[in-house]
């Protein structure tokens, strides 16, 4: 490569040229409207200042953290939840009759109500893990961590003479060589019945040892979650901040303490045989599938004295006079315990499961129903969130030698983010200020902006040093003065509706090498085509972490000394952090944070 190094407005910047030995123009091409034109690369300052995170709003998140992260680098965080509990519908009947047709039985009713005795008999918690949503590139139903080839749906994962497709379709178990345990392999059983196994999936967004138990306690929360703001009057809704912790105060009964184990395959459960088929055994047929989730046994005496025994009382006439009343729940993982989960809390239930009494034939006979408590709700297709949920997070101080780093002022040789109420970066182009030279530079050019890219490498050794630390997935660059996105979601280009299938133009994604980070490479075409084309202002910049591009909404973020800044909530919902190269590195330095602008210049 040839390059050659002009100065320019007095040596305020430096713009490289770099350009390939051979002519890129040839004989009869690069030709618009009769003038030639030259392709070429320049490379412009990018300066980065590093900016500390006191407390982050933590409610009414897509995601929430429970368990203790331990990153090497920025130190310990843990995480608990407190949230309200729902009913499914105000003035719930339990059984047949309503708590006042049982205390006021009207005689003239062909069946008169009873006195029903609703008994619970047990009570469950579930919020399933998250997923990986590309674990299966081949489509064979073998997620990609368990398949023998990812890429090949006739790989055949458990060798058993059949492809892992040929079990999917067949509904046996690609990972099982005999499905139903009978001894005989499934290439060569007919009697296999079809999807009675519990599958096995891809759990994403769980960082620690997930062979080891952990202890998770359950607790009422005494503390009342407000979904409006007194200070505005009750106009606009409250806001609740990382910092703010319920735990032992704000706690009472504990409804459940004991070990979790994560698997990885689903819950299964059977239906009961009818008597009257006799030709069909429903026992052996599937009645409910959930996917891997933490499911454990909550306190039936609470749910007994607290809901049951609650009909027709006030405390459940409405969601606000229940909220009032139960309060919600408080989760935490044991302080000793190295996990760290990203749940989704709309996806939660308690199943409360009871007796009551009917008259049958003239007798009196038990019937058995269930009922179902939520927690938060809403929040799919990012519909508004229902309820309140608030993250508690509480992070060990950063070390002495990064913390100096944090608000100095000073352009930065290392960026240090750390998502969850950490830290994040300001960015700005071309020099400190406006960059209005450099700006004006490239007009009077005549350059058309073919791409524009900022290149963020990863500081290998720093992470190195400190053995294997989970990466961030993706960096999220925004317009920090307006908190708009830099991407253009109508001129994107975007193969799914997943996390990792939007926005593949702006990409931002972790580029790899030997399964270790090498950089991430954020497009900033459009935005720096408005800045040049259409006089667009050269704003400041922020750059995060995120876990899941789509949630581009901001939130009131408190930084040091009180001051509210609203910063992208999408880095509030993950424990990660990592280091980047800054650009107060000597020139020789090849992993120097720059800009990279390709253009076309005509004459």
């Amino acid at each position: 490569m040839r390059k050659n190094v002009l100065t320019l407005i007095g040596g305020v910047f430096l713009l490289v040229f770099l350009a390939c030995e051979e002519d890129l123009i040839t004989p009869g091409e690069g030709v618009i409207g009769g003038e030639p034109f030259v392709t070429d690369k320049a490379v412009f300052d990018v300066f980065a200042y590093n900016k500390k995170i006191e407390a982050i709003p933590t409610n009414k998140l897509p995601i929430y953290q429970l368990g203790n992260y331990n990153d090497p680098i920025y130190g310990k965080t843990s995480a608990s939840v407190n949230s309200q509990v729902s009913l499914a519908s105000g003035n719930p009947i339990f059984g047949e009759y309503s708590q006042s047709s049982e205390d006021n039985p009207n005689p003239d009713d062909a069946i008169p109500a009873i006195p029903e005795n609703e008994t619970v008999t047990a009570v469950t918690f579930y919020i399933p893990y998250l997923q990986n949503s590309n674990s299966d590139l081949d489509q064979d139903g073998v997620p990609n961590i368990f398949d023998e080839d990812p890429n090949d749906p006739n790989s055949d994962s458990d060798g058993d003479g059949l492809t892992d497709n040929q079990e999917r379709i067949a509904g046996l178990n690609p990972l099982d060589d005999d499905t139903d345990g009978d001894g005989i392999l499934d290439d060569v059983d007919e009697q296999t019945l079809a999807n009675v196994f519990p599958r096995k999936v891809d759990l994403d967004s769980i960082y620690g040892d997930r062979s080891t138990p952990f202890t998770l306690k359950i607790e009422r929360s005494t503390y009342f979650l407000r979904d409006l703001d007194p200070d505005f009057g009750f106009l606009e809704a409250q806001e609740y901040y990382s910092s703010q912790e319920f735990a032992p105060t704000f706690v009472s009964e504990v409804l459940f303490e004991g070990q979790v184990q994560i698997s990885d395959e689903e819950f299964i459960t059977f239906q009961e045989d009818d008597p009257e088929t006799t030709d069909v055994n429903e026992s052996e047929l599937v009645d409910e599938r959930l996917q891997p989730g933490v499911q454990v046994s909550l306190d039936p005496d609470f749910f007994q004295e607290n809901i049951i025994d609650k009909e027709g009382q006030p405390e459940l006439v409405s969601s606000s006079n229940f909220n009032d009343f139960i309060r919600g729940f408080n989760f935490s993982i044991g302080t000793d315990d190295d996990i760290m989960l990203l749940l989704n809390f709309t996806n939660a239930r308690i199943t409360i499961e009871y007796e009551y009494d009917v008259v049958n034939d003239g007798e009196i006979a038990r019937e058995e129903r269930t009922y179902e408590l939520g927690l938060i709700t809403g929040g799919t297709n990012f519909t508004p969130i229902n309820g309140n949920a608030v993250n508690t997070l509480v992070n060990e101080p950063f070390p002495p030698n990064i913390l100096d780093e944090m608000d100095s002022g000073q352009n930065a040789s290392r960026i240090y983010l750390k998502a969850g109420g950490g830290s994040y970066a300001e960015v700005r182009l071309f020099d400190e200020n406006n960059g209005e030279d450099a700006i004006n530079q490239i007009k009077a050019n005549n350059w058309v902006i073919n791409e524009a890219n900022l290149v963020f490498y990863v500081d290998r050794e720093a992470l190195d040093n400190v053995g294997g630390v989970p990466e961030p997935p993706r960096l999220y660059l925004y317009n920090a003065e307006t908190n708009q996105p830099l991407f253009n979601e109508q001129t994107e280009n975007s193969v799914s509706q997943s996390a990792f299938g939007l926005y593949l133009t702006y990409d931002g994604f972790l580029e790899e090498e030997d399964d270790k980070g090498l950089k991430y490479t954020v497009r900033i075409t459009e935005y720096l085509n408005n800045i040049i084309v259409r006089d667009s202002t050269n704003a400041t910049l922020g750059l995060m972490m995120t876990s899941d591009i789509r949630f581009t909404g901001t939130s009131n973020t408190i930084l040091p000394g009180m001051v509210e800044k609203r910063i992208p909530v999408s880095s509030n919902i993950s424990p990660l952090g990592t280091i980047l190269i800054g650009s107060n590195v000597p020139e020789t330095e090849d992993r120097k944070l720059k800009l990279e602008i390709f253009y076309t210049e005509t004459n």
